[in-house]
């Protein structure tokens, strides 16, 4: 069965979808079998993997609404079969903002995702999600799908105050809701060694969380933020890019973690 993660930061801007289109592309590049769920209305992370939201005839949406299934809504995106690291994406658009209303009143309304991913676990190594920054009923349907949350975080002073607060959410859902919930680790990403305050928070989050840093740190780079314009994660864009070759190396990283997790 797949393990699944969520890659979740209720801070914004600390490169959540870059961290999910590029795992994703660099685990199916080690020959994993990879499934992206875009769970954020925005629908970044589906046209960040070369595919067009405006053309989806199911997404995300129609799975939470129990209107399609996960086999149904699905899609491949075959400029990414060009590149040799191909995954299959749940993808999402503006629908998906109207699910919040649609589901309040819905029975079993946070374990929508869960139910459905059950289906096509078999089917995977690793599912993904990405989630929106705010804690909403979108994120609560990504965190009691999976088995553990990724944190993208930049090494800045305000992104240890945003974490506190996430690892407080991961407390309160892994209480009530999954009992399965962890954090998996700490990714720290656009890391400019130069800057004396970043390598101190880094210092700070190997003091505080141990083990639980990824030994990989993805470098500031231009390449990985000029991909999603041409609609690839930049391990497809740029293979030869510093950015991309880390994404490949925490791709690995995950490979033997879940082998220790077992």
């Amino acid at each position: 069965m797949a393990k699944i993660f969520c890659v979740a930061n209720q801070k914004g801007g600390v490169g959540k979808t870059t961290t999910t289109v590029n795992l994703a592309a660099g685990l199916a590049k080690v020959g994993q079998r990879v499934l992206m769920v875009d769970l954020d209305p925005q629908g970044n992370a589906t046209m960040g993997s070369g595919v067009d939201k405006r053309k989806l005839q199911h997404t995300v949406y129609d799975v939470l609404l129990e209107s399609a299934s996960v086999a149904e809504a699905r899609v491949k995106s075959e400029r990414l079969q060009e590149a040799n690291c191909s995954y299959d994406i749940l993808g999402s658009n503006r629908d998906l903002a109207g699910a919040e209303v649609e589901l309040v009143e819905v029975e079993r309304r946070e374990k929508r995702l869960k139910q459905a991913l059950a289906e096509v676990g078999g089917e995977y190594d690793f599912i993904l999600i990405d989630c929106p920054p705010a804690l909403s009923l979108l994120t609560l349907n990504g965190l009691c799908a999976a088995h553990g949350v990724i944190v993208p975080m930049q090494c800045e002073y305000f992104a240890l105050e945003g974490l506190s607060d996430l690892v407080n959410t991961i407390k309160q859902v892994h209480a009530n809701l999954n009992k399965d919930l962890e954090i998996i680790g700490l990714l720290r990403v656009m890391f400019d060694p130069r800057i004396t305050l970043q390598q101190n928070v880094s210092d700070q989050l190997k003091a505080h969380f141990g083990d639980k840093v990824f030994n990989t740190v993805i470098p500031r780079n231009v390449r990985l933020a000029e991909a999603p314009s041409y609609g690839l994660p930049g391990v497809a864009f740029d293979p030869s890019a510093r950015g991309s070759q880390a994404f490949v190396e925490f791709a690995k990283e995950m490979v033997d973690r879940i082998e220790t997790m077992k």
